[in-house]
């Protein structure tokens, strides 16, 4: 029912690589989020308005645990596979090591098991760039007058770790716009330029700032090896195969 396909409509569906004729498929917004499961912008019943920056520091084991409380009240006793990317693999790795009976197989892309300081880097501007919009309001914001141009701007900081520099370099170059000369001016005329105004603008229209924030802090704390002592010691309990896709240029 969705205006445009999603991330994952090439790879789910009636006899794609993830065959809904044959699989039964569950997507869950995950805690945080905007679109469903509690977050930041979800009622507080102690004050009747949206939690705000009031709601808890919210972690990936976090988001796993209300997956599995889902599970359980859905009846659904094991899962041939959790299947993620990016934050989403996080909770893939988390799901395999917290349940580790409950999970056949664990496929876990573009992924990592704990960001490095570039990433947390990228993250953090992000969530400055919100916090430092005028309209923030503590968090407090009207979703009719919210902190869209810091939001705007986190998304579109975002999308430069989306891709590669040689992705970027192939996709854009040095490309203008809708012109054969500069103009001299500050307006946005390189490809590049124009790209990161629309996924900045887009992601306005349909995500909560709020909810950047918690998000993104939360895959800054994901550190399995920090919480487990190594990574030999998170993963040798864990019974799941693994599929790890990965990529050398991935930030």
């Amino acid at each position: 029912d969705d205006k445009k396909a999603g991330w994952w409509d090439n790879m789910v569906g009636p006899g794609k690589g993830i065959d809904t004729n044959k699989y039964f498929v569950i997507c869950s917004n995950f805690l945080g989020g905007c679109s469903g499961t509690t977050g930041p912008s979800s009622i507080n019943p102690a004050t009747g308005k949206p939690y705000g920056l009031d709601l808890p520091i919210i972690t990936i084991a976090d988001m796993v645990k209300v997956q599995k409380l889902l599970l359980d009240k859905l009846g659904i006793k094991k899962l041939l596979a959790v299947i993620g990317g990016s934050i989403g693999g996080m909770q893939v790795l988390q799901w395999a090591i917290e349940y580790p009976g409950f999970v056949k197989a664990a496929l876990a892309i573009a992924t990592t098991t704990h960001l490095g300081a570039q990433s947390i880097a990228f993250d953090a501007v992000g969530r400055n760039a919100i916090l430092a919009d005028a309209n923030f309001a503590d968090g407090q914001y009207k979703s009719e007058k919210g902190p869209d141009r810091g939001l705007s701007i986190a998304r579109m900081i975002g999308h430069i770790t989306y891709l590669s520099e040689q992705g970027m370099r192939e996709k854009f170059g040095r490309e203008l716009r809708n012109a054969q000369r500069y103009s001299y001016d500050f307006n946005s005329e390189f490809a590049v330029e124009t790209y990161l105004d629309y996924q900045g603008q887009a992601f306005v229209e349909r995500f909560d700032a709020n909810s950047y924030l918690y998000i993104t802090k939360a895959a800054d704390y994901f550190d399995l090896k920090k919480d487990y002592g190594s990574l030999t010691k998170a993963f040798a309990n864990t019974k799941s195969r693994f599929l790890i896709i990965s990529f050398a240029s991935d930030w």
